[in-house]
This record gives C-alpha cells, structure tokens and sequence, in this order.
C-alpha cells in the first residue's frame, strides 16, 4: 500500500462555468446590479449617438436652422462625456467584481491545498502550487472582470443594433442581421481551437516556476558546490519547452484574430456599398447611410470583445479545468468530528506499519504513552523515528493499524481540535517576513500581556522588550541567531498551549551556550504535557521519563529510562556508555 493520495482523477474537458461563477459572484449580486444598470445607461447613449450625427448630416443637408445644429451638437458632446464616465465606471466595478470573487476562490484553493495529504506536498513543487492558486485563479478573474463588462454589454449592444437596424430600413436590417450572424458563427465555430494549446500553456508555466523556485531555494548549495553550469543546462531544456509550447498556443490564438479582422473589413466595405447603393436608389438619406456605416462599425467593437473574450475565456477554461481537478483532489487522510479534550493527552499506536509508496517504514509498531509522560526517541538516521511522529500529527495515514490520541482514533478526530491539541517544533524553524508578534500567534489576536508572559518563559522577554513586539522579522528569521529562532518556536507552543508536543532534535543547530538555555525552556515546556522527543544527543532525553529505541522500523527497546540506564544489558544503556559518562553516572544514582 501507499501513503500518497488516490488522485487519479478522471479526464476533465469541461470546466463548470456556471457552477464558478454562480459560487462566487451570488454573494456580490447587489454590485452586479449596479453594474448592469450602468452597462445599459451606457450602451443606450452608443446607440443614440449615430442616430444625432445621422440627423446634423440630413438637417445641414436640407439647411436647417443653425439653433436645432447647435442643439444636437450640445447632445452629442454631452452624449459622449456621459457615456466615458459611464465607461470608467463600469470597468472598475467588473474589476472590483472579479477580484473580489476570485479572492475568495484563492482562499478556497489554499484552504483546500492545506488539507492534502503531504503525499501531494511531496509530489508537488511549491512553485506548481502558486501557478494553480495564482496564475489560474488570475487568468479566471480577467474573465470575470470583463465578463459582465464586455461579453453582457456586447450582446445587448449587438442586439439594440440590429432592432434599430430594422426600424430604420428593412434592407439595412436584413445585411446588419446576416453579417452578425454570420461573424458570430464563424468565431463560435473557432471557440475551442486555442483550449487545449492554452491549458498547455499553464502546465508549462507551472513546470518553469517550479523550477526556478528550487533552484532559488537551493542557491547557496548550488554556488558552493560550483553546481551553477547544471543547474542552467538543466534550466535550458525547460525555457526551451515553455517557448515551444507559449509560441504554439499563441500561433494557434492567430487564426481567431486573423479571422475576425478580415470579416471585420469585410463588413465595412459591405455597409459602404449598401449605403451607396440606397443612396443612388433614393431609398435612403445620406444621414441614413451614415447610419448604416456607423451601426456596422458599431456592431465590430463588441464582436471585437467577444473575440477578445473569446481568447481570455480559452485561457479561463484551462484554469478552470486544473482547478476542478485540484478541487476533486481528496486527501487519503480520514477525519471525523470528534474533539479532543485540554490537558495532557495519552498516545497510542496498535499494530501500526507503514510504507512510502513500496518502502515499508514501519512494521507492526505498538506502543502506548500516558497522559503526562515525556518519551525520548532514539535510533538510527532513517529508522522511523519521524515517521512515528509524523503519523501521531496525522500528517500520513498508516497503512494498517491505528494511531490513538486521547484514547481516539485520529481517524475520527476533527482536524482543528488536533491542531490545537498536538504542538509541534522542528529543527528548521520556519519564520515569516511579519512582526515579532505575527510571527508567535501566526496572525491571531493576542495581548501583549500574554505574549510578554510566554516570552519570559522562554528566555526572550527581555529582548522581546527591547526590540518591540511590532518589529519586522526578515524571511526566513534573517538576522536571527539559530537560537533565537528555536527559542520562538517554542514560546508559539506555549502560546498554543497543546496537550501533546513533539520535538524534533529542537537543540541540534545550537551551541552549547544557547542549548543550556533552550534546555531551561524545554522543562517549562513539559511541564504539564505529553512529549515525544526525536534525539540525537543523549543530553536532549536527559529528563525524559520513558526511552524508546527504533531500528529498521521496529520498536527494540522501550521502558523507563531509569531502568534502562541501571539494565547494562540494554541499548540506552550501551549509547549512554558510548556518549556521554556523565550521563551514565546520573542515571545509575537514580
């Protein structure tokens, strides 16, 4: 068996379009009303326009009087001040519009990306990620934002000029009407060419950013080890396939501009002949020829959006697409709706393996820590030390076997109740370009009082004090000793206030100044707790009450550590003689 998810997924050629867009724009109904009020008012005004220029050219044809002119010149210019008012506004309520509902389906897709299983994670490069959650929720929302703006206000304006068309001259409705038609069905017929080069085109993006994100990541290993000459003939197959595939899916993109222009041309010279030819057959005025030219200019600058749109809405399929199939994603770790009680909480694991895809890990691994007790893991590099602790985290799902917490199943158990009752700290901190506090409440409402408190426990009230709470830490904990960052890795813990914690070798990194130190913070922190320590030097387990030993995946020895230590017999007793004397005499006086 396996750790990773199940994500085969069937093919998915059909993005639900109306599914997306009813989730996440029903909540912003109210603007989209006021927007589509606009759009009306500003396609009206379009439409009237050359119906006042139609007429100053048959009135100064007939001489009229000079006052009705400058009259229908004072609507005119009103008429077009209007309306780019009108047209500003409603490019920035779609906007508004687009972003705001695409913001929340960002939050989605992360909230959903946190959820996988860390089988995903492993598979999946941090830069891929950003692309899904980014550049495809980006290409979705220039469609939203325009959606309303342009494809709505397109088809209303396409179909107040073919009514009027027809109100105005049988024969100049019957061309109007042909032509649109015919525009509209050569372009719907050209809608998917560009899809499937366009979904590509994402895919590559993501395969380039994923690249570049782990090289950056590693740069300093890279320069070290003089690794910069791979790393760039390796780069340049990868530029070389995101230029292969963006230049095919933009000549593809071609054929629809091409073909929209030339039946755009097309158009002009056919309401140009048809004009002159009711003119010369005095069945129209020259301002009605006017008219007609101008509809059919007219007509081009929404077909014009909607070959535009076209193209934004074959990009908008292929994010669509990848996003359905990262929504259809289900993680293979089982939850319930159980919450785990405060306080101290026992662990337990029954007849647990466990196996990376085919690498078993764990074999039949049992054991059971009481509410309160500090167990020290010991073990070679790679004999399931982690992957013990991994699974009380429920990071993975064990292959066979159950993992208890509080005497509950983690299967069963609500993943937020875990999270506040397991706190975990590692070797490589993770700390944020945010401020001191952001970075120890992880964004959370906090006092001051209370976070000051849990600083002086651990050692760094006082330089809390002197820099500032609101003090901005540089990515990564720049400027930060390795200390430091432990020591607040620790005092987010205590802030948490879990029932079970789990350190993983938190003293490695240290110097034997800042590990005294860090040793004072670690009994606070057992304190009133279950702990699992993950150990490589023997002073880290020092207080531990229980020892356990791994080897190979199997549980060799486990018990009291006092016992152990007296058992000359024992593994703990063997490392204790091979590590640290010290250590063997304090034990065997206990």
């Amino acid at each position: 068996m396996t750790a990773l998810s199940d994500r085969v997924l069937p093919e998915v050629t059909t993005p639900s379009y109306r599914t997306t867009l009813t989730t996440y724009l029903a909540p912003l109904r109210g603007r989209a009303t006021l927007l589509l009020m606009a759009l009306l008012a500003s396609i009206g005004l379009q439409l009237v326009v050359p119906q006042l220029l139609a007429r100053f050219i048959d009135q100064v044809g007939s001489r009229a009087a000079v006052n009705g002119l400058v009259g229908i010149g004072v609507a005119y210019l009103l008429a077009g001040i209007v309306n780019q008012l009108l047209d500003a506004f409603t490019s920035y309520l779609g906007t508004d519009i687009g972003w705001s509902a695409t913001n929340r389906l960002r939050e989605d897709l992360g909230r959903h990306l946190l959820s996988l299983d860390m089988g995903y994670h492993n598979d999946t490069t941090p830069g891929e990620m950003i692309e899904r959650v980014d550049g495809d929720v980006t290409a979705v929302s220039d469609f939203i934002s325009r959606f309303l703006v342009r494809l709505l206000g397109a088809g209303v304006l396409l179909l107040g000029v073919l009514v009027i068309s027809w109100f105005e001259d049988q024969v100049m409705g019957v061309s109007l009407t042909v032509y649109v038609l015919g525009v509209l069905g050569l372009l719907w017929s050209l809608r998917n060419l560009p899809v499937q080069a366009a979904e590509e085109e994402r895919e590559v993006s993501a395969v380039l950013y994923g690249f570049i994100e782990e090289r950056l990541a590693g740069i300093e290993d890279i320069r070290a080890l003089g690794a910069g000459r791979f790393t760039m003939s390796r780069f340049i197959p990868v530029t070389r396939d995101y230029y292969r595939r963006t230049t095919a899916a933009w000549r593809k993109r071609v054929i629809v501009w091409v073909t929209a222009n030339t039946v755009f041309w097309a158009g002009d010279a056919l309401a140009l002949a048809v004009g002159t030819w009711l003119v010369l057959a005095d069945s129209i005025t020259i301002g009605t020829a006017y008219l007609i030219l101008q509809y059919a200019q007219l007509v081009r600058r929404p077909i014009e959006q909607v070959t535009q749109e076209l193209q934004r809405l074959q990009k908008a399929a292929g994010g669509l697409i990848r996003i359905d199939q990262l929504r259809r994603l289900r993680t293979s770790i089982s939850v319930g709706e159980r919450r785990l009680p405060q306080g101290p909480l026992s662990v337990e694991l029954n007849e647990v393996s466990f196996a990376y895809e085919d690498r078993l890990v764990l074999d039949r691994v049992s054991f059971r820590l009481e509410a309160g007790t500090v167990l020290g893991l010991l073990g070679r590099t790679g004999g399931g030390k982690t992957t013990i602790t991994r699974l009380i985290s429920h990071l993975y799902e064990p292959t066979q076997g159950e993992v208890r917490v509080g005497d509950t199943d983690l299967k069963s158990v609500e993943p937020d109740s875990l999270r506040r009752a397991l706190g975990v700290v590692t070797q490589d901190v993770q700390l944020f370009r945010a401020s001191v506090r952001d970075n120890l409440t992880l964004f959370q409402a906090r006092s001051d009082e209370e976070i000051l408190s849990v600083l002086d426990r651990t050692g760094l009230g006082d330089w809390a004090r002197l820099i500032g709470l609101d003090t901005e830490l540089g990515s990564g904990g720049q400027g930060l000793s390795a200390g430091e960052q432990q020591l607040l890795a620790f005092a987010r813990v205590f802030l948490q206030d879990p029932g079970v914690v789990i350190l993983d070798e938190p003293s490695s990194r240290l110097d034997p100044a800042t590990e005294s130190v860090l040793a004072v913070a670690t009994e606070r922190l057992f304190a009133g707790r279950t702990v699992v320590i993950i150990a490589h030097r023997l002073e880290t387990v020092r207080t531990a009450d229980e020892i356990m030993v791994v080897d190979e995946g199997r549980i060799v020895e486990h018990g009291s550590r006092t016992e152990l230590a007296a058992d000359p017999e024992s593994r703990y007793a063997a490392l204790l003689r091979l590590g640290d004397p010290r250590l063997l005499e304090e034990s065997g006086d206990l």
